[in-house]
Protein backbone atom coordinates (compact mmCIF):
# COMPACT_ATOMS: atom_id res chain seq x y z
CA UNK A 1 0.00 0.00 0.00
CA UNK A 2 1.11 3.28 -0.67
CA UNK A 3 2.56 5.50 2.47
CA UNK A 4 0.61 8.24 3.07
CA UNK A 5 3.33 9.42 5.63
CA UNK A 6 6.93 8.46 5.60
CA UNK A 7 8.99 10.07 8.51
CA UNK A 8 12.51 8.49 8.47
CA UNK A 9 15.60 9.31 11.39
CA UNK A 10 13.15 11.30 13.64
CA UNK A 11 15.32 12.68 16.70
CA UNK A 12 14.26 14.56 19.42
CA UNK A 13 16.43 15.69 22.76
CA UNK A 14 15.36 17.70 25.40
CA UNK A 15 18.35 18.22 27.45
CA UNK A 16 20.47 15.25 27.95
CA UNK A 17 17.24 13.10 27.25
CA UNK A 18 17.45 11.32 24.32
CA UNK A 19 13.23 11.39 23.67
CA UNK A 20 13.26 9.92 20.24
CA UNK A 21 16.42 8.97 18.34
CA UNK A 22 16.61 7.68 14.81
CA UNK A 23 13.00 6.82 14.31
CA UNK A 24 11.22 6.02 11.44
CA UNK A 25 7.76 5.35 10.49
CA UNK A 26 4.92 4.54 7.32
CA UNK A 27 1.67 5.14 7.43
CA UNK A 28 0.34 3.20 4.46
CA UNK A 29 -3.15 4.96 2.99
CA UNK A 30 -6.24 3.80 4.03
CA UNK A 31 -4.67 2.31 6.80
CA UNK A 32 -5.78 2.68 10.72
CA UNK A 33 -2.13 2.05 12.04
CA UNK A 34 -1.32 1.53 15.67
CA UNK A 35 1.41 3.05 18.12
CA UNK A 36 2.21 1.48 21.11
CA UNK A 37 5.33 0.86 23.56
CA UNK A 38 5.45 1.09 27.26
CA UNK A 39 5.54 4.78 28.85
CA UNK A 40 8.09 6.33 28.50
CA UNK A 41 9.42 5.15 24.98
CA UNK A 42 8.69 8.74 22.98
CA UNK A 43 5.17 7.89 21.50
CA UNK A 44 4.08 11.52 22.33
CA UNK A 45 6.77 12.90 21.22
CA UNK A 46 7.17 11.37 17.48
CA UNK A 47 3.37 12.60 17.26
CA UNK A 48 4.54 16.11 18.23
CA UNK A 49 7.44 15.93 15.78
CA UNK A 50 5.26 14.03 12.89
CA UNK A 51 2.29 17.08 13.64
CA UNK A 52 4.91 19.80 13.48
CA UNK A 53 3.86 20.69 17.20
CA UNK A 54 7.85 20.85 18.07
CA UNK A 55 10.80 20.77 15.66
CA UNK A 56 13.12 17.64 15.50
CA UNK A 57 16.74 17.78 15.91
CA UNK A 58 17.05 15.42 13.16
CA UNK A 59 15.05 13.76 10.33
CA UNK A 60 12.25 14.56 7.51
CA UNK A 61 8.48 13.99 7.34
CA UNK A 62 7.09 13.45 4.31
CA UNK A 63 3.42 13.39 3.73
CA UNK A 64 1.90 12.65 0.53
CA UNK A 65 4.73 12.79 -1.31
CA UNK A 66 5.65 16.57 0.33
CA UNK A 67 8.00 17.32 3.02
CA UNK A 68 6.52 19.17 5.55
CA UNK A 69 9.18 18.87 8.25
CA UNK A 70 9.75 22.67 8.47
CA UNK A 71 5.86 23.66 8.36
CA UNK A 72 3.99 24.68 11.18
CA UNK A 73 0.81 22.45 12.14
CA UNK A 74 -1.88 24.76 10.53
CA UNK A 75 -0.01 24.33 7.25
CA UNK A 76 0.04 21.05 7.37
CA UNK A 77 -3.39 20.74 8.46
CA UNK A 78 -3.87 22.59 5.26
CA UNK A 79 -2.40 20.34 3.19
CA UNK A 80 -4.70 17.29 4.97
CA UNK A 81 -2.78 15.96 8.06
CA UNK A 82 -4.82 16.81 11.22
CA UNK A 83 -4.22 15.51 14.98
CA UNK A 84 -6.35 15.07 17.86
CA UNK A 85 -5.07 15.59 21.79
CA UNK A 86 -5.13 13.85 24.62
CA UNK A 87 -7.26 16.33 26.10
CA UNK A 88 -9.73 16.93 24.15
CA UNK A 89 -9.80 21.07 22.86
CA UNK A 90 -12.94 22.19 22.26
CA UNK A 91 -14.33 25.35 23.28
CA UNK A 92 -15.77 25.00 26.29
CA UNK A 93 -18.59 28.00 25.57
CA UNK A 94 -19.65 26.93 22.50
CA UNK A 95 -21.78 24.68 21.47
CA UNK A 96 -21.71 21.35 19.31
CA UNK A 97 -23.05 22.71 16.41
CA UNK A 98 -21.02 25.97 17.08
CA UNK A 99 -17.93 24.28 17.79
CA UNK A 100 -18.69 22.15 14.14
CA UNK A 101 -19.31 24.92 12.03
CA UNK A 102 -16.13 26.65 13.41
CA UNK A 103 -13.95 23.87 12.15
CA UNK A 104 -13.89 24.33 8.20
CA UNK A 105 -10.93 26.17 7.13
CA UNK A 106 -10.82 29.69 4.75
CA UNK A 107 -14.37 30.38 5.27
CA UNK A 108 -15.45 33.59 3.26
CA UNK A 109 -17.10 35.25 6.31
CA UNK A 110 -14.18 34.72 8.60
CA UNK A 111 -12.61 37.98 6.24
CA UNK A 112 -13.82 41.62 6.45
CA UNK A 113 -14.37 42.49 2.81
CA UNK A 114 -16.75 39.12 1.64
CA UNK A 115 -19.17 40.39 4.17
CA UNK A 116 -19.87 43.62 1.87
CA UNK A 117 -18.92 42.47 -1.45
CA UNK A 118 -20.19 39.06 -1.52
CA UNK A 119 -22.52 38.51 1.28
CA UNK A 120 -24.92 36.88 -1.01
CA UNK A 121 -22.07 33.95 -1.33
CA UNK A 122 -20.99 34.18 2.49
CA UNK A 123 -24.67 33.08 3.46
CA UNK A 124 -24.72 30.38 0.62
CA UNK A 125 -21.55 28.80 2.39
CA UNK A 126 -22.67 29.33 5.82
CA UNK A 127 -25.80 27.38 4.54
CA UNK A 128 -23.67 24.55 3.39
CA UNK A 129 -21.48 24.03 6.17
CA UNK A 130 -24.45 23.77 8.78
CA UNK A 131 -26.03 21.35 6.78
CA UNK A 132 -23.08 19.42 6.63
CA UNK A 133 -22.16 20.03 10.72
CA UNK A 134 -25.83 18.17 10.92
CA UNK A 135 -25.08 15.50 8.37
CA UNK A 136 -21.78 15.01 11.18
CA UNK A 137 -23.72 15.15 14.28
CA UNK A 138 -25.72 12.41 13.30
CA UNK A 139 -22.66 10.42 12.09
CA UNK A 140 -21.20 10.93 15.48
CA UNK A 141 -24.67 10.28 17.47
CA UNK A 142 -24.55 14.07 18.89
CA UNK A 143 -27.55 15.06 16.92
CA UNK A 144 -29.23 15.50 20.32
CA UNK A 145 -26.25 17.37 21.98
CA UNK A 146 -25.89 20.02 19.53
CA UNK A 147 -27.42 23.19 21.53
CA UNK A 148 -25.11 21.91 24.49
CA UNK A 149 -22.28 23.78 25.65
CA UNK A 150 -19.08 21.68 24.59
CA UNK A 151 -17.43 21.80 28.16
CA UNK A 152 -20.80 20.17 29.59
CA UNK A 153 -20.17 16.92 27.93
CA UNK A 154 -18.46 13.70 29.15
CA UNK A 155 -15.05 12.65 28.36
CA UNK A 156 -15.92 10.52 25.53
CA UNK A 157 -18.68 13.00 24.32
CA UNK A 158 -15.39 15.13 23.83
CA UNK A 159 -13.72 12.62 21.87
CA UNK A 160 -16.66 12.07 19.33
CA UNK A 161 -16.93 16.01 18.71
CA UNK A 162 -12.90 16.10 18.40
CA UNK A 163 -13.54 13.33 15.48
CA UNK A 164 -16.68 14.92 14.48
CA UNK A 165 -14.54 18.00 13.56
CA UNK A 166 -11.81 16.51 11.86
CA UNK A 167 -15.20 15.17 9.13
CA UNK A 168 -15.92 19.05 8.54
CA UNK A 169 -12.46 19.66 7.33
CA UNK A 170 -10.74 18.04 3.85
CA UNK A 171 -8.57 15.92 5.24
CA UNK A 172 -6.53 12.63 4.32
CA UNK A 173 -4.87 12.01 7.80
CA UNK A 174 -5.67 12.12 11.07
CA UNK A 175 -3.27 11.47 13.86
CA UNK A 176 -4.93 10.01 17.29
CA UNK A 177 -3.60 11.00 20.68
CA UNK A 178 -4.98 8.51 22.98
CA UNK A 179 -8.68 8.52 21.70
CA UNK A 180 -9.82 6.10 24.75
CA UNK A 181 -7.84 8.38 27.36
CA UNK A 182 -10.69 9.32 29.87
CA UNK A 183 -13.78 7.28 27.73
CA UNK A 184 -16.13 5.39 30.15
CA UNK A 185 -16.85 2.09 28.55
CA UNK A 186 -20.77 2.30 27.77
CA UNK A 187 -19.07 4.96 24.90
CA UNK A 188 -15.73 3.44 24.05
CA UNK A 189 -17.57 1.15 21.78
CA UNK A 190 -19.44 3.67 19.97
CA UNK A 191 -16.02 5.38 19.55
CA UNK A 192 -14.18 2.64 18.14
CA UNK A 193 -17.27 2.29 15.60
CA UNK A 194 -16.99 5.54 14.43
CA UNK A 195 -13.19 5.50 13.77
CA UNK A 196 -13.90 2.08 11.83
CA UNK A 197 -16.51 3.51 10.06
CA UNK A 198 -14.49 7.05 9.19
CA UNK A 199 -11.86 4.44 7.67
CA UNK A 200 -14.34 2.48 6.17
CA UNK A 201 -16.96 5.05 4.69
CA UNK A 202 -15.23 8.53 4.44
CA UNK A 203 -11.55 7.09 3.07
CA UNK A 204 -9.66 8.87 6.35
CA UNK A 205 -6.48 6.96 7.31
CA UNK A 206 -5.49 6.93 10.83
CA UNK A 207 -2.10 6.89 12.93
CA UNK A 208 -3.28 5.68 16.88
CA UNK A 209 -1.61 6.10 19.95
CA UNK A 210 -3.50 4.14 22.63
CA UNK A 211 -2.55 2.52 25.59
CA UNK A 212 -6.04 0.84 25.53
CA UNK A 213 -4.94 -2.76 23.76
CA UNK A 214 -8.49 -3.88 23.11
CA UNK A 215 -9.16 -0.81 21.14
CA UNK A 216 -5.27 -1.90 18.94
CA UNK A 217 -6.47 -5.05 18.36
CA UNK A 218 -9.61 -4.07 17.28
CA UNK A 219 -8.93 -1.02 14.80
CA UNK A 220 -5.21 -1.52 13.93
CA UNK A 221 -3.16 -3.27 11.44
CA UNK A 222 -0.28 -3.00 11.60
CA UNK A 223 1.42 -2.17 14.95
CA UNK A 224 3.97 -0.61 15.29
CA UNK A 225 5.91 -0.74 18.76
CA UNK A 226 8.67 1.75 20.19
CA UNK A 227 10.73 1.21 22.89
CA UNK A 228 13.08 3.96 24.41
CA UNK A 229 12.73 6.66 22.19
CA UNK A 230 13.15 3.93 18.70
CA UNK A 231 11.62 1.08 16.34
CA UNK A 232 11.61 -2.10 18.50
CA UNK A 233 9.00 -4.14 15.79
CA UNK A 234 5.69 -3.88 13.77
CA UNK A 235 3.15 -5.82 12.30
CA UNK A 236 -0.47 -7.95 12.79
CA UNK A 237 -1.52 -7.05 16.39
CA UNK A 238 -1.69 -11.12 16.69
CA UNK A 239 1.95 -11.68 16.08
CA UNK A 240 2.86 -8.39 18.14
CA UNK A 241 1.26 -9.48 21.72
CA UNK A 242 3.19 -12.63 20.94
CA UNK A 243 6.61 -10.61 20.40
CA UNK A 244 9.38 -11.97 23.10
CA UNK A 245 11.06 -8.88 22.38
CA UNK A 246 7.42 -6.81 22.57
CA UNK A 247 7.03 -8.50 25.68
CA UNK A 248 10.47 -7.73 27.72
CA UNK A 249 9.81 -3.84 26.57
CA UNK A 250 6.69 -4.17 29.08
CA UNK A 251 8.59 -5.51 31.68
CA UNK A 252 6.84 -8.81 31.01
CA UNK A 253 3.53 -8.08 31.62
CA UNK A 254 1.74 -9.82 28.79
CA UNK A 255 -2.02 -8.20 30.00
CA UNK A 256 -0.43 -5.23 28.76
CA UNK A 257 0.11 -5.86 25.41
Amino acid sequence: MTPILHATGMSRSFGGVHAVRDMSLEVAKGSITGLIGPNGAGKSTLFNLLSGVIKPDGGTVVFNGRDVTSLAPWKRARLGMIRTFQLAREFQRMTVLENLMLAPQLQLGETFWPNFLTPGKVRQQEAEIYEKACEVMEIALLAKLRDTYAGDLSGGQKKLLELARTLMIDCDLILLDEPGAGVNPALMQTLTDMIRRLNRDHGKTFLVVEHDMDMIAQLCDPVVVMTQGGYLTSGPFEEIRQNPAVIEAYLGETADV
